[in-house]
């Protein structure tokens, strides 16, 4: 049965939380083998966030940072940064639509983070589309 672009990214985001596990504790990991361990049908989509995601994210990173007021990425928790990267990767490396990526990581948001940090990724998101994309 084939998945929906928000079940998609909602195993993106596990899949890049768990990188971010490997990353802060010093540990050996595979990409393709923990796509495959979360994903295990083979799917492009996934691999071209989690992979791009990778690939850009210290760009991305210094993005969020320029607009969480009084926070840098690191500060958040690892489910948060997952998601603050997809949204900012798509707004800026895709072709998806901006209202779609900012609704997308919000409601990823709604479920995994808390009232606050929803919010807050939400408010970055915009701006980042406002003073990044829409220019």
């Amino acid at each position: 049965m084939a998945q929906t672009r928000s079940e998609l990214r909602q195993k993106c985001m596990i899949i890049l939380y768990q990188i971010t596990i490997y990353e802060k504790n010093h540990m050996n990991y595979n990409v393709d083998e923990v796509i495959s361990e979360i994903c295990p049908i083979d799917n492009e989509y996934v691999k071209e966030i989690v992979y791009g995601v990778i690939t850009y994210k210290n760009e991305i990173d210094k993005i969020a940072n320029e607009y969480l007021d009084g926070w840098t990425i690191d500060r958040l928790g690892n489910t948060d940064i997952a998601i603050l990267r997809i949204g900012i990767f798509e707004l800026l490396y895709t072709k998806t639509p901006a209202i779609v990526a900012i609704n997308e990581a919000v409601e990823l948001a709604k479920i995994y983070s808390d009232d606050s940090v929803r919010k807050m990724i939400n408010g970055v998101l915009d701006k980042v589309f406002h003073e990044k994309v829409e220019k």
